[in-house]
C-alpha cells in the first residue's frame, strides 16, 4: 500500500565496545521531517554452471539516506556531523569535523490511515547542504537536506546476521502493541524467539 505521509523522524547516538558492537542511546527528536529517500546499492555474484546461471547471490553492500528536514537544531547538527558549539552556543563546522554513526527512525503514513515504521541502524551524516534564497515577490521557503550512508551494524542479531533496517506496519498481522508504542522508546532490537503466550496458544494451552 503506498505511503502518503512522512514524520517523527528521530536519532539514536551509538557507543561501540572494545568489539566494536554498537549500543545505542535513548531516540530523541531530529528535526520536523519533509522528504526522505532510500537507495540501497547490493553486493552480486553470479555462479555460471552448465551454460547458465546456477546461482545469485545478492547482498546488502550500503545505502544512501537522503533527508529534507525543516531545520537541524544544534544539538542534533553537533551528533550527526562533528560539528562543535562553542561557548557562546554557535555551531562551529571545520574540516577535521567527522560525525559518528547513529541510528535513524521515522514513520510513514498509508492511505488507510495506519503507519509503517523504521529504523536504520547506523547512518554516518555528512555536512548538510543549505540553499538561500533572496526574498522576492512571492514567499519561498529555504530548507536544509542532510545525506547519509547507510551501513550494516557490526553487532549480531540472534540469527547470527548483521541487520541494517527493522521495519514494522501497524495493523499487520501478528504485530503486537508494544512493538508499536515502544518505536520510539528504544531503538528496536531484533527478537526471533517466539513470546511465551504466543507459544502457549500454539501448544493448544491458550483459552
Amino acid at each position: 500500500m503506498a505511503t502518503i505521509g512522512l514524520d517523527k523522524l528521530y536519532y539514536a547516538t551509538i557507543t561501540e565496545n572494545e568489539n566494536e558492537e554498537e549500543t545505542y542511546g535513548t531516540p530523541v527528536v531530529l528535526a520536523k521531517a519533509m522528504t526522505a529517500e532510500l537507495s540501497v546499492e547490493l553486493a552480486e555474484a553470479t555462479l555460471y554452471a552448465d551454460d547458465g546461471a546456477a546461482e545469485v547471490v545478492k547482498e546488502f553492500q550500503s545505502g544512501t539516506l537522503s533527508l529534507g528536514v525543516d531545520d537541524i537544531g544544534s544539538t542534533a547538527a553537533s551528533a550527526l556531523t562533528g560539528a562543535t558549539i562553542d561557548s557562546n552556543k554557535v555551531i562551529i563546522s571545520s574540516s577535521e569535523d567527522g560525525g559518528q554513526p547513529v541510528a535513524i527512525g521515522f514513520r510513514a503514513k498509508k492511505s488507510n490511515g495506519k503507519y509503517r515504521y523504521f529504523w536504520l541502524y547506523r547512518v554516518k551524516f555528512g555536512i548538510p547542504a543549505t540553499n538561500l534564497t533572496t526574498k522576492g515577490e512571492s514567499i519561498e521557503f529555504s530548507t536544509p537536506t542532510i545525506e547519509g550512508t547507510v551501513m550494516r551494524r557490526n553487532k549480531l542479531d540472534d540469527n547470527g546476521k548483521h541487520p541494517w533496517k527493522a521495519e514494522v506496519t501497524d495493523g499487520d498481522t501478528g504485530v503486537i502493541a508494544e512493538t508499536i508504542n515502544g518505536w520510539y522508546t528504544t531503538v528496536y532490537e531484533p527478537s526471533f524467539t517466539v513470546p511465551a503466550q504466543q507459544s502457549v496458544q500454539k501448544s493448544g494451552g491458550g483459552k
